[in-house]
């Protein structure tokens, strides 16, 4: 009448980097044939796959005389079926790692419903948030402390905060506004790392998602108190700061536990009509990759701003553009069809800053300028450079490459190539 079984744990073996023999001592094999013989016999059998089904089955015997209806064993059986499913296909990906198998002939997407939400990225649209067995920290990973229901927008955007902070070593403070940063900071704190992110862009941050890559205390949390927010993400919260938070009861917050690393071997997935689109994780720029093309080269100071904004330039909607100085970003210009307009949107969101910082003439002078791909034509460049900038970082690879370099030349620029383009799309 009843097929009850736990598998063996194989997801929870893999994800705690156990070694070959002991993944495969894990693969269950008696309890899938189990399973799957009693599911595909349900209008006589009634399986139970999860603990968490334990008290439905004990109402549901308990509303029938100690029988199960035919509806109650068939959403079992389907629940069964796409239990095994989920375990083989965590098994397949753990072989096409073990073969490194960058792209196996064939690919199962395997999640968890964790949430169902109320809709999706507009209120005519259902969502629902389902975990994978990746064992990534971040918003997989994250408890929410309090404040109201996540939607499915501030999920999206919490991941692009969180994953953006993830990269820089130093205390970072994010600030996301529909999945597109409007101020990221460095500091030797998080609270001043917040204050200078915030600074960037006062008017955007209004509403928006902040990150923190470091352990949030009291002083950050009275700070951040002062904006209207949606989230905050951080690896931690200590208990000052979740009661000064907790004054803002609609506020969500939410604690992951860690910080992912962002040299991770991972792959994102996009779904297509008919298909999916697979491809690795991007990865950070490092200076071994790094050439300098023009008559100068970045000092110091200019190449820790260079990458700091190569960095945050990866986490831009392309064409990014992205004006940084003394480890704040300063204006970004996101997602334009055209280069030399996402050229112009950065400059008018730093001569903005200016005006609100009250240094509209200092405000970008010597600073640098990062673009997620190469410049096709001097315009872009041109622009930047009016504003005061002294150093620029940028993939290279245009047929014009050397029209650039001598413009940047010309106006005593440092400019460097990194040989990697950053397109977010």
């Amino acid at each position: 009448d009843l097929v009850i079984v736990n598998l063996y744990p194989f997801e929870q073996t893999r994800s705690a980097g156990s070694d070959y023999d002991t993944c495969i001592e894990n693969i269950d094999i008696g309890g899938p044939a189990m399973i799957r013989a009693g599911a595909k016999n349900h209008r006589s059998v009634t399986v139970i796959v999860e603990p968490e089904d334990y008290p439905i089955l004990i109402n549901e015997l308990a509303e029938n005389d100690g029988r199960t209806s035919h509806r109650f064993r068939e959403q079992m059986a389907a629940k069964a079926f796409r239990r095994t499913a989920a375990y083989d296909a965590a098994i397949g990906s753990w072989f096409a790692e073990v073969q490194e198998q960058s792209f196996p002939e064939r690919i199962i997407l395997a999640g968890k419903l964790e949430n169902q939400l109320r809709y999706g990225e507009n209120p005519h649209q259902s969502a629902a948030f389902y975990s994978s067995s990746e064992d990534r920290l971040g918003i997989g990973t994250a408890v929410q402390l309090q404040g109201k229901e996540l939607s499915f927008n501030n999920l999206n955007d919490s991941d692009a905060a969180f994953e953006l902070v993830a990269e820089l070593s130093e205390p970072a403070c994010a600030i996301i506004k529909h999945a597109n940063p409007c101020g990221v900071a460095l500091e030797n704190n998080l609270t001043d790392a917040y204050l200078k992110a915030l600074s960037c862009d006062t008017e955007s941050a209004f509403g928006g998602i902040i990150a923190f890559n470091d352990v949030v205390d009291a002083d950050t949390a009275s700070e951040v108190s002062k904006l209207f927010s949606e989230v905050i993400i951080a690896p931690q919260i200590d208990e000052p700061a979740k009661k000064i938070l907790a004054k803002k009861k609609n506020l969500r917050v939410l604690e992951t536990g860690g910080v992912p690393n962002p040299s991770a071997v991972g792959y994102t997935v996009k779904t297509l009509a008919g298909g999916y689109l697979l491809q690795s994780r991007d990865p950070a720029c490092t200076y071994e990759d790094l050439r300098v093309v023009t008559e100068r080269a970045p000092t110091d100071r200019e190449m820790t701003d260079l990458m700091f904004a190569f960095t945050v330039s990866k986490h831009v909607k392309s064409n990014a553009i992205v004006y940084a100085k003394n480890g704040m970003t300063i204006g970004i210009g996101a997602g334009q069809m055209s280069r030399v307009n996402s050229s112009r949107i950065a400059a008018i969101k730093a001569r903005d800053a200016a005006k609100k910082a009250g240094d509209q003439d200092g405000w970008a002078s010597e600073s640098v300028v990062a673009s997620d791909a190469f410049f096709p034509f001097a315009d872009g460049l041109l622009i930047a450079a009016e504003l005061g900038i002294t150093a620029v970082i940028q993939p290279g690879g245009s047929i014009r490459d050397e029209e650039v370099i001598a413009a940047a030349n010309k106006r005593n620029l440092a400019m460097v190539f990194t040989g990697t383009r950053h397109f977010r799309h």
